[in-house]
């Protein structure tokens, strides 16, 4: 698949993956319809470095937890470019709360964004994608291989992406491929000190932190570096999973 000339809709995409995914995406000649909801401002840049980068901006706020505006959100970005050609699921929500303090609230909160959203989304671009023979990347998280125990609501829902990504693989070929990226610690938690931060780094096996260019690297791939791919999920967590 050629990027140039491609239009995308990054879902999350005014704050940090969803943000240099969007941009990454316009680096590489995508116009780009950037999906946002808390982060208006953040949106706001994101759509200043897409232009700079030569390509177009469309920005479209929409809060995904309502399940009519996740199925809507395709249709819109379709309209706005007049095609629709790949679709990179990024908004979620991470919450670290002890097992005995999730409340039904916070647990719908999470897999009405993490998973719930990223189905009727998904939904919603069929059509589109189908006509441009296009392709969906979702952003999973190596929480969903494993479990954590401050964190088990969002392992849960991100184990459902997983799933929700081989799903989809398997309804939507031969016509559109649906892949999931696995990132490890790329971006740490806001309120994770320095201590936490030099445990991570230790206890992984290449010794450091990933960065967000080996995020959109890994999607520019699924996306332009083959096009025999799908159902696949790409762990992007410096050996984590194996140590």
């Amino acid at each position: 698949m050629r990027l140039e000339g491609t239009a995308a809709l990054v879902t999350g995409a005014g704050t940090r993956v969803g943000q240099a995914i969007a941009i990454g995406l316009a680096q590489s000649g995508c116009d780009v319809a950037i999906h946002f909801h808390g982060s208006a401002h953040g949106a706001e840049e994101t759509a200043r470095a897409v232009r700079a980068a030569g390509r177009r901006a469309e920005l479209i706020g929409a809060d995904l937890q309502d399940p009519q505006a996740a199925r809507a959100l395709a249709e819109e970005a379709a309209r706005r470019f007049k095609r629709l050609d790949v679709l990179v699921n990024s908004a979620a929500i991470m919450v670290q709360e002890r097992v005995e303090d999730v409340t039904p609230e916070s647990w719908n909160a999470t897999f009405d964004l993490n998973l719930r959203a990223m189905f009727f989304v998904s939904q919603g671009a069929i059509g589109h994608l189908r006509r441009a023979k296009g392709k969906i990347v979702n952003l999973a998280d190596i929480a969903g291989m494993e479990p954590w125990p401050s964190y088990v609501p969002h392992c849960i829902s991100k184990a459902g992406v997983i799933m929700l990504t081989k799903g989809l693989a398997r309804a939507l070929a031969p016509d559109i491929a649906v892949n999931a990226i696995a990132p490890g610690a790329v971006l740490l938690p806001d309120g994770w000190d320095e201590q936490a931060r030099h445990h991570i780094v230790e206890t992984t096996p290449l010794k450091r932190l990933g960065s967000l260019e080996d995020v959109v690297a890994a999607v520019r791939f699924l996306l332009a570096g083959t096009d025999y791919v799908t159902g696949t999920i790409l762990v992007v967590d410096g050996g984590r999973l194996i140590r």
